[in-house]
């Protein structure tokens, strides 16, 4: 049992002016294995009057030392690998092997990004009679969501930090233990008290008090697409700057002359990553009516490749969904899909053979989805595929488009100009070409019901950063 029983405001560890906690459980087991504080408004509020007395200072003190200190997070992860990566393993149930690379490496490459980037973007830009001039935008709220629970919070903190921006952190209670590992370094890394803060509690209580305190100049929010518009709704009131990175419903387009051989293999492992839990997750796979037969049968044989297990065994390449109610969830929508008369080719609303303790979901398929149905328009956040049969490539576009989302997609065909004409025409602020390779420093971000804003890279800075122009 790791019990937190303080918060991290100015400087300092300090108990929440709450008496409550929340309970993290491991999703592999079922069991408690933690607790972090249920904080309140008012710890946000000292959290948010800290940031606020901190920020001239911060956004006066020189580019090469705020460089220096995002530097130092990053050997300072680096120094406690094993026990960030036990720890997130544990609360989220990633398997260990996914999670070196898309839980600790990525969180690493974040923090040394944003010192790479930020030099260049702090360069006077001359206009005419004018000099434009970048600066930080003030006191940032990040509020992160459980499925990435260091990454998520890094997209947020390492940019802000290094474009001169003071932060309040609200983790994911779900996933809390990890941050405060991170909140360690940070404190031995020698910020000046104030810069960083976290304060752990529900969204209800902690998130909603961030988002409308009146000495945070931006919220950075990262979760459902529901709560984002109560973010922003509230945000509104004191007209902040708000940056919303929500849900997907991606689609992968695999056309008639696409190697299928590695498209359908690489689009399922890319629906299970994380146990499904991806907000970008390519769910709905569409192909033409011509080939399904060919595409429901490796489809099939990907999907009983995964292995649901203890994601610290070295051959588990699946785990468990987050929580029992989201195990429920899932094997609803299951059900929903099987009496909306699409075709259960494998798994099914039940836990994959042996796995009866913790919150595994075997890994499904469907075919034959209508693009109406609910497992095609909702986001599912778990191991299920929905496989849409379409007749020609307008159709695939059209439903590719036909949902609320747009946050990421793929195109498979036979020549990547090919692919890419289609992909030119989808929703989607990402677009993976014939297996293309994922980038952290591309641009990524929502359209549509997905949110806005962008991060990673310097695209991600610049969101914490406002322009001003002086006239000569």
């Amino acid at each position: 049992m790791t019990k937190r029983d303080v918060i991290y405001i100015d400087g300092q560890w300090t108990p929440s002016q709450g008496s409550g906690c929340i309970d993290v459980v491991d999703p592999a087991t079922g069991q408690t294995i933690g607790s972090v504080p249920a904080g309140t408004a008012a710890d946000v509020d000292a959290a948010a009057s800290a940031a606020r007395a901190a920020f001239p200072g911060w956004a006066a003190t020189p580019v090469e030392r705020r460089i220096e200190l995002l530097r130092a997070v990053a050997a300072g992860l680096e120094t406690r690998r094993e026990e960030v990566l036990d720890t997130i393993v544990a609360e989220v149930g990633t398997p260990r092997a996914a999670a070196q690379i898309t839980q600790f490496g990525i969180t690493v490459h974040t923090f040394n990004d944003a010192a790479d980037q930020i030099g260049a973007l702090l360069v006077d830009e001359e206009l005419g009679n004018s000099v434009i001039r970048r600066e930080p935008v003030g006191v940032v709220g990040a509020i992160a969501p459980w499925n990435f629970p260091l990454y998520q919070i890094a997209l947020k903190v390492a940019p802000a930090l290094a474009a001169g921006c003071t932060v309040v952190v609200k983790p994911s209670e779900v996933a809390g233990l990890s941050p405060y590992l991170l909140t360690e370094i940070i404190d031995a890394a020698g910020f000046p008290p104030g810069v960083f803060n976290l304060v752990s509690g529900s969204g209800e209580e902690v998130g909603e008090a961030i988002a409308g305190h009146s000495d945070i100049d931006m919220v950075s929010f990262t979760g459902s697409d529901r709560a984002g518009r109560r973010v922003a709704e509230v945000a509104a009131a004191t007209v902040k700057r708000t940056a919303l990175e929500l849900g997907g419903k991606s689609a992968v387009i695999i056309l008639e002359d696409a190697d299928l051989a590695s498209a359908v293999p690489a689009s399922v492992a890319h629906c299970f990553a994380n146990g499904g839990q991806v907000c970008a997750a390519l769910t709905r796979m569409i192909v033409p009516r011509s080939i399904l037969p060919q595409v429901e049968a490796l489809a099939v044989e990907a999907a009983e490749g995964f292995t649901a297990g203890d994601p610290n065994a070295a051959g588990t390449n699946l785990g468990p969904v987050i929580s029992e109610a989201q195990r429920d969830r899932v094997f609803g929508l299951i059900e929903e899909g099987i009496e909306s008369g699409a075709k259960l080719l494998v798994g099914g609303p039940r836990p994959p053979e042996g796995r009866d303790s913790g919150y595994f979901v075997a890994p499904t398929v469907f075919s034959d989805v209508s693009p109406t149905a609910r497992i095609a328009q909702e986001e599912v956040f778990g191991p299920v595929l929905a496989i849409i049969p379409v007749e020609d490539e307008a159709e695939a576009v059209a439903v590719a488009n036909g949902t609320r989302y747009g946050l990421n997609g793929a195109v498979w065909a036979g020549e990547a100009e090919h692919a890419t004409g289609i992909a030119a025409q989808l929703d989607a602020s990402t677009v993976y070409i014939n297996g293309g390779k994922f980038n952290p420093s591309a641009p990524f971000g929502g359209t549509k019901g997905s949110g806005y804003g962008r991060e990673r890279g310097r695209f991600g800075v610049e969101e914490f950063l406002r322009l001003k122009a002086y006239q000569y």
